[in-house]
């Protein structure tokens, strides 16, 4: 196939678009840019066309394992906040709005305060991240999150030398989350992690996933994804964030000291004493499917090994 491109001199004027149309069609793509607007906000186009996060970086850590789908991961759930079964927080959580939401960072940091979601993710380049995700009773997901590195957010705000860990702490209100009006847990939700595993490049702060906002039941607005830890350790809807010079008690391992360690690291040596940890079911597969093989730290041996180098991880699990 061949192209006939005219010198400037043998375009007659007109095939040259006037200036008055040029102007014209500027302001239909406004005004059609404006409709499509309206639509998405009355529900009229789908969430494919409506994502928060349409164009993404993808990391140079993003597996290449299949993804889980998004209904998989929109209905099956840990988040005792609204509710103990799988299901509970999906149906549970229709009613929570994310919106205002601010965040206070606290304790050994020269630069503390309290943010505003849209400012304190501001600084931050978001990118797509491509996790697996494996939880204490077994099961598995592979998902594909929108966030930001930990430690761009830690360099911001200046630790000084006595802040050895860094806490996280949930939401508490029991009208928003109806699961904090059963005493379950002791709320709110705590978690943390060591300075150097916060800082390490795979630790992440999640804004959203599959290129949208987080659902509701996955940790709307923000929440701590750590790979390489059981899913109990990635903190949800984080409202408070806390640099300590000690460790902090994080929840379940204060309810349960011998079964959830503050590591929590993803381990097959490691059984939890009620089941064990070697093999792993992806959510979304055939239920008759040969289960999978558990790595240690979850696949991610090259990236975290050297923090717990001479470490004994089956006291320290």
């Amino acid at each position: 196939m061949s192209f006939l491109i005219k010198k400037p001199d043998d375009i007659k004027s007109s095939e040259i678009t006037s200036q008055s149309v040029y102007h014209e069609r500027r302001e239909f793509i406004k005004k059609m840019s404006l409709a499509t607007t309206a639509l998405i906000g009355a529900g009229h186009l789908s969430l494919a066309e409506a994502k928060a996060y349409p164009e993404l970086a993808k990391s140079q850590f993003s597996s290449a394992d299949k993804l889980t789908s998004l209904d998989d991961i929109k209905s099956y759930n840990n988040f005792y906040e609204f509710g103990t079964g799988k299901v509970d927080p999906a149906k549970n959580a229709k009613n929570f709005n994310p919106k205002p939401w601010s965040i206070a960072v606290e304790g050994e940091i020269e630069k503390p305060g309290v943010f505003d979601l849209e400012d304190f993710v501001k600084p931050y380049a978001l990118e797509e991240r491509i996790y697996r995700f494996r939880c204490v009773e077994g099961w598995s997901m592979v998902i594909p999150w929108v966030g930001f590195p930990l430690a761009d957010m830690i360099k911001q705000f200046k630790p000084t030398s006595k802040a050895k860990y860094v806490e996280f702490v949930t939401l508490y209100d029991k009208e928003k989350m109806p699961g904090q009006a059963i005493r379950v847990l002791p709320w709110p939700y705590t978690e943390g992690l060591r300075i150097d595993e916060a800082m390490n490049p795979l630790t992440l702060m999640a804004v959203g996933l599959y290129g949208d906002e987080l659902p509701n039941q996955n940790g709307a607005p923000i929440r701590l994804v750590v790979p390489w830890k059981y899913g109990f350790k990635n903190i949800k809807s984080i409202v408070k964030i806390r640099f300590t010079e000690h460790e902090p008690v994080s929840t379940w391992h204060k309810i349960g000291p011998k079964e959830y360690g503050f590591y929590s690291n993803v381990n097959p040596d490691v059984d939890h004493p009620r089941w064990s940890q070697k093999t792993e079911r992806r959510i979304g597969e055939p239920f008759w499917s040969p289960k999978i093989q558990t790595q240690m730290f979850n696949g991610y041996s090259e990236q975290v090994a050297h923090l717990y180098s001479g470490m004994d991880l089956k006291r320290f699990f």
